[in-house]
């Protein structure tokens, strides 16, 4: 009702969004460094693309365990394992340069991938404790305050990956970005104390999914429904992840290729973009209670689609940090408002069950991007990936359309 006070927010949902903002922070620094580190220790693209690309793909197989578990098992313990697991992958490579340490940072610790400060694999367990118990009307206030936090963490750890250019002296060469392992080491630290704090509540069945009271429907959906619904997700999210793959995990890289530019620019260049999405996020809230969920969704990423095709023909590296930025706006600030249609396709004893498929569908197309891209980087072909990823974004934007227009109508 207009003018009614909100109701309060379940206690794990302040503690949740602290965690993702000190565990973002660690993330966008590694975004901006990683790449760059293995590339001053002279990692081809190729080798760098298949590392990345490994490790979404152990993410999924995670996913995929520990996603649908969750629902019966509680979600703190695999989210406090989760921060254990960074916190020893980070401190094993402020040690050592050693390639398998870094594989296996990059596998385990997600190095270099960047989550908008989502924990991994185990980001669904995440979006479903913190849907528990929350108003479905404060969805989508809630997922786009949550993600607009993440990209403010990454946008603030992106800037601190500008650092190695302050003491390349007295840390010459790859060894000037070790030092950026601190931050994900400490930020898992303090993800671990807040969700110690919080607790995982007991799953209940049978809540009214979102698109039933969208339909007005006065019967219960079948699971047969629900898993049509979850299937039409996947599909549309696999043309969503091949775009990303191709494209997000090597910027760092291209603008060091393309304009020769190293972490002193390329830092506040991708801290530009997170903060654009901060911003894109609210943005995209308002404009579902204005037009609808899916409609929201789609005016914003047409709009990041030709902000993404302007980046690889930009005659300068200004202006193509100033179009990836912007894109980033439009297309990222879009994640709480897709988060909030998610939780809603299904009842809350399947919750898990809906995010961890949103998750895997986006993660596995994700997962071979890297690899075809960095084939095409090493050959010196710098804008194709972004035109291919183009095609798939495309694609993505009529899927999404044509399989939930018809909740559209939905308003947070």
């Amino acid at each position: 009702m207009p003018g009614a006070p909100r109701a309060p927010w379940p206690r794990a949902v302040p503690l949740l969004m602290a965690a993702r903002f000190a565990r973002s922070i660690g993330q966008g620094a590694l975004v901006v460094g990683f790449t760059l580190y293995l590339h001053a220790l002279g990692w081809g693209a190729a080798r760098i693309g298949a590392v990345l690309s490994g490790a979404l793909l152990l993410a999924v197989l995670l996913t995929l365990l520990v996603g649908p578990a969750s629902d019966r098992l509680g979600r703190r313990r695999f989210l406090l394992g989760y921060e254990c697991v960074v916190l020893a992958s980070a401190l094993l490579a402020l040690c050592s340069a050693q390639p398998w340490v870094l594989t296996a940072g990059a596998l385990l610790g997600g190095f270099g991938r960047g989550a908008n400060g989502a924990a991994g694999p185990f980001g669904p367990l995440e979006q479903a404790w913190m849907a528990q118990d929350l108003p479905a009307s404060e969805r989508a206030r809630v997922f786009s305050l949550n993600a607009a936090l993440g990209f403010g963490g990454m946008a603030l750890g992106a800037l601190l990956g500008a650092l190695p250019a302050l003491w390349q002296r007295e840390l010459p060469g790859a060894l000037a970005f070790r030092p950026l392992f601190v931050l994900p080491l400490l930020g898992s630290l303090a993800g671990m104390a807040l969700l110690w704090r919080a607790r995982d509540g007991v799953v209940r069945a049978a809540e009214q999914p979102a698109h039933q009271a969208i339909a007005a429907a006065p019967a219960q959906p079948t699971r047969r429904e629900q898993n049509g619904l979850l299937l039409r997700l996947a599909v549309a999210n696999t043309f969503n992840g091949l775009g990303i793959g191709l494209v997000a995990p090597w910027m760092a890289y291209w603008y060091a290729l393309r304009f020769g530019h190293g972490p002193a620019s390329i830092g506040p260049a991708l801290a530009a973009g997170f903060v654009c999405a901060a911003f894109g996020a609210q943005l995209a809230r308002r404009l579902a209670q204005r037009v609808g969920l899916v409609d929201a969704v789609v005016y914003m990423r047409a709009a990041g689609l030709a902000l993404l095709l302007v980046t690889p023909f930009s005659p300068w590296f200004l202006l193509a940090a100033l179009a990836w930025a912007v894109r980033s706006a439009f297309n990222r600030g879009t994640v709480g408002v897709r988060q909030a249609l998610v939780v809603g396709l299904t009842d809350e004893s399947r919750r898990g069950l809906a995010a961890t498929v949103n998750n895997v569908s986006v993660m596995v197309p994700r997962a071979i991007g890297p690899a075809l891209s960095g084939l095409m980087l090493a050959r010196g072909w710098l804008v194709a990936p972004f035109v291919v990823a183009g095609v798939f974004q495309g694609a993505y934007l009529l899927a999404y359309r044509g399989f939930f227009g018809g909740i559209s109508a939905a308003r947070p």
